[in-house]
């Protein structure tokens, strides 16, 4: 589960201060050619397999055929849309959800969902099997690990009156889980909010028994996007075939991730050492998110107008945003390439 930001003046003026660390070995680590336009493009996180597409892209060349000098880059704290509001960043890895509380407000930041990373929500409750939790009403009487956010809970409340349960009877134990796994085996909560396509997965390799059930199962409106490519609207404007060439050659590593996930996770674990202590982990969270990427879009990227809409509905009628959102703004898939 992610937490929503809210963004300040102040906080941008931190961001702009900040000088930019370059992320894991690649092969555009030296000196950029002076003929290659340079983009950096801002993590949300540590190098994981979400991003394995973008490295495949530097691994192969793509981003230089193309005539561009990529820079991956660490997010501050306040995260990647600060950075690439700004113009410090022209990309970068964003979520529909954080995307909502940047477009509320005073200051709505200058910034656009490009392409969706991965098609579908692959979030959803875990917990230990055969507890009862392998649908939401069974969540009554449990203790669940909550950031206790008002968006999340408004989620479980839903998904768990949809099945016939009582949110009320669920028990809120404020936590951090960082560890799935250990949080589960030692019992200190019973079910948690999880990405399957890592946490869920570190759970088959530890050999934890789980049940598992997805949000989007429940109640399609929450088939939104996470995590997406996010872009600065006036590089968009003012540079729209340097964005198209980026777009076509980060496209064709993720088609590539598809192609031979254990190819790409090697390209991964090569950019990021520190990720070949968990190179089961790596192999088999690449398989997954393999037939995740693009799944059943007609390309990688696409968005769906009515899926995007109907979660900014959602937060709309359930009061989550500053301001009301205008269901069909913040995304376009003019700038991905064609199927």
């Amino acid at each position: 589960m992610k937490i929503f930001k809210r963004i300040s003046a102040l906080a941008l003026a931190l961001v702009l201060a900040l000088s930019l660390v370059a992320c894991g070995g690649t092969k555009n680590d030296t000196q950029p050619d002076e003929k290659l336009e340079e983009i950096t493009f801002v993590l949300d996180w540590t190098p994981n397999t979400n991003h394995t597409g973008l490295y495949v892209a530097l691994e192969k060349g793509y981003f230089k055929d193309a005539g561009l000098d990529v820079k991956v880059v660490q997010p501050p704290e306040d995260g990647a849309e600060m950075l690439v509001a700004s113009g410090r960043a022209q990309f970068g890895v964003s979520f529909q959800d954080y995307l909502a509380a940047a477009y509320t407000g005073e200051t709505p930041l200058d910034i656009t969902a490009v392409a969706a990373l991965i098609q579908h929500n692959t979030s959803g409750i875990v917990s230990r099997k055969g507890e009862g939790m392998d649908s939401p009403k069974g969540m009554e009487g449990h203790k669940y690990a909550t950031w206790d956010l008002p968006v999340e809970k408004a989620t479980l409340r839903q998904v768990i009156e949809k099945d016939g349960g009582d949110f009320s009877k669920v028990e809120l134990i404020p936590s951090t889980v960082t560890d799935e796994v250990s949080a589960l085996q030692s019992k200190s909560v019973d079910a948690i909010w999880i990405f399957y396509g890592w946490a869920g997965i570190a759970c088959q390799i530890a050999g934890l028994e789980t049940d598992y059930f997805a949000f989007k199962d429940i109640d399609p409106v929450f088939d939104f996007y996470t995590p997406v490519v996010i872009a600065n609207n006036q590089f968009l404007a003012e540079k729209p075939e340097t964005a198209k060439a980026f777009m076509e050659a980060l496209a064709h590593g993720y088609r590539d991730a598809v192609e031979d996930p254990e190819g790409a996770a090697q390209i991964l674990m090569n950019a990021s050492p520190e990720l070949k202590d968990s190179a089961d982990l790596v192999v088999e969270s690449q398989k997954y998110l393999a037939k995740e990427y693009i799944s059943d879009a007609a390309r990688w990227g696409e968005f769906d107008a009515t899926r995007w809409g109907n979660f900014f509905t959602w937060l709309n009628d359930n009061g989550l945003v500053e301001t009301p959102l205008d269901p069909t703004t913040g995304f376009t898939n003019d700038f991905l390439p064609a199927a």
